[in-house]
């Protein structure tokens, strides 16, 4: 439910397309490349950005209004976690939270079916229409990551 449907769709979540394109850059990485290539064309690094911002943005909303809930709740993580990726993806299933928590948590719920389906829609448009450039560089370092 977290992933929505296509690319031009209504659906909520996050999109198929920034799915596959998660798959391609977690692939390239795993295969040591430094470029992502799909079939005979290379990936841009801003969409590589954009897919990667896009995707933790958005598990961390879902995490962190999954956390609220399991504190206004007394459900357990997995309803309250289907409940939470249900209204992110505005699929429509519920397995009865929504209908028996305080006014507050559905304010929550319903704010989060907003967010899911507008959300992720205007920030990705947002992040592919804002790129700024830095008139200096600064210096590289590396830092061990795992």
């Amino acid at each position: 439910m977290f992933v929505g449907g296509g690319s031009a769709g209504t659906a909520g979540g996050i999109k198929v397309t920034t799915l596959g394109l998660l798959t391609f850059i977690v692939w390239a990485e795993l295969r040591g490349e430094s470029r992502v290539n799909i079939g005979h064309r290379r990936l841009t690094e801003a969409a590589q950005r954009q897919a990667v911002s896009l995707t933790v943005l958005s598990v961390g909303l879902v995490a962190l209004f999954t956390y609220v809930l399991l504190v206004l709740t007394p459900h357990s993580l997995d309803r309250v976690l289907f409940e939470v990726v249900s209204a992110f993806g505005t699929t429509g299933l519920s397995v009865g939270v929504a209908s028996v928590v305080s006014p507050v948590a559905q304010v929550l719920l319903t704010l989060l079916m907003f967010i899911g389906r507008i959300g992720p829609l205007t920030l990705g448009s947002a992040l592919a229409l804002k790129e700024r450039t830095r008139r200096y560089e600064l210096p590289e370092e590396d830092v061990i990551v795992g």
